[in-house]
C-alpha cells in the first residue's frame, strides 16, 4: 500500500451537506478514516497503532480528533471546567472546532495525498447532542460542512466496562461523560451508567444510518487492531487503480 498509489488519483470531496463552498472544486487523493466510540472504548490506542502501521507501509498520515483546533480548543477546555455550558453552546463550539480542522488541516492534508485518521468525528458529537434533545434535522444541517469519510469504524463497549476503565485510568468519572448536566441522577455512578447506555443506543442508530463498521471494544487491543488493518488493507486494495501493483 505505498503512498504513491493513494496519491495517484483523486476525486472531488463528498460532503454531508453544503460543505465548504470554496473547497468544492478540488480533488482529494488522500483518504479519511474515522474511529468512533465512547471514552474508554480504546479509540486512541487503535488510532495510534493504525497510524504507526500505515506509516510503516509508506503512507503519510495525519492524526486529528475532537478539541484540537487552534481556534477554539482552549475555549472549549476552559468552558467545560465550570460545568456550566448550555447544550447548544457546546454543540456550536465543537462544530466550530471540527470545521476549523477540516478547512485548515484535514482537507489540505488529503489534497496532498495524506491518510487522515480521526479519533472521533461528527458522529460522537451527534450522538451526544441527540441524547441531550437535539433534533436530527438540525444536526444534519449543522454538520453539513463535513467531508464524508472513506471508512468509519465504531468500537462498541458496554457501559460497565467503560466505567471500569475510567476508574482504572483516572480514578474517577468525568462530569460530562456521566451526563450530570442532564440532571437525571444525583449519583455520578448511576448517572454514568444511564448516560452511557442511552449514548450507546444513539451510536447504534448512527451506525446503521451512516454505515459504521462495528468492532467489539471489549476484545484485546491486538485483536481489534488486526481487524482494523485487514479492513483498511482491503479498502486500499479495492480503491487502487486497476493495473497498478503494490509498487
Amino acid at each position: 500500500m505505498p503512498a504513491k498509489d493513494a496519491a495517484s488519483a483523486g476525486a472531488p470531496p463528498r460532503y454531508y451537506g453544503k460543505g465548504i463552498p470554496y473547497l468544492k472544486d478540488i480533488t482529494l487523493p488522500g483518504k479519511l478514516i474515522v474511529i468512533e466510540g465512547p471514552d474508554g472504548s480504546g479509540r486512541s490506542t487503535q488510532t495510534a497503532l493504525l497510524k504507526e502501521w500505515l506509516e510503516s507501509s509508506g503512507h503519510a498520515v495525519l492524526n486529528v480528533g475532537l478539541r484540537r483546533s487552534d481556534l477554539v480548543m482552549s475555549a472549549i477546555i476552559e468552558a467545560k471546567k465550570g460545568n456550566l455550558l448550555g447544550k447548544t453552546t457546546l454543540s456550536l463550539l465543537y462544530a466550530t472546532d471540527l470545521a476549523d480542522q477540516l478547512e485548515n488541516r484535514i482537507i489540505p492534508a488529503m489534497r496532498a495525498g495524506f491518510v487522515a485518521i480521526a479519533d472521533r468525528y461528527i458522529y460522537t458529537l451527534m450522538a451526544r447532542d441527540l441524547v441531550r434533545g437535539a433534533g436530527e434535522e438540525w444536526l444534519e444541517k449543522l454538520f453539513g460542512f463535513a467531508v464524508v469519510p472513506d471508512l468509519i469504524f465504531y468500537l462498541d463497549a458496554r457501559p460497565d466496562l467503560l466505567m471500569h476503565r475510567a476508574f482504572a485510568k483516572y480514578g474517577q468519572l468525568d462530569y460530562w461523560e456521566s451526563g450530570m448536566d442532564l440532571g437525571a441522577s444525583g449519583d455520578m455512578i448511576e448517572g454514568f451508567l444511564r448516560y452511557q447506555t442511552v449514548l450507546r443506543v444513539r451510536y447504534k442508530g448512527l451506525a446503521e444510518k451512516y454505515g459504521f463498521q462495528v468492532l467489539d471494544g471489549s476484545a484485546e487491543p491486538e485483536a481489534i487492531q488486526r481487524r482494523l488493518r485487514k479492513r483498511v488493507e482491503d479498502f486500499f486494495a479495492e480503491s487502487r487503480p486497476k493495473g497498478k501493483g503494490k509498487g
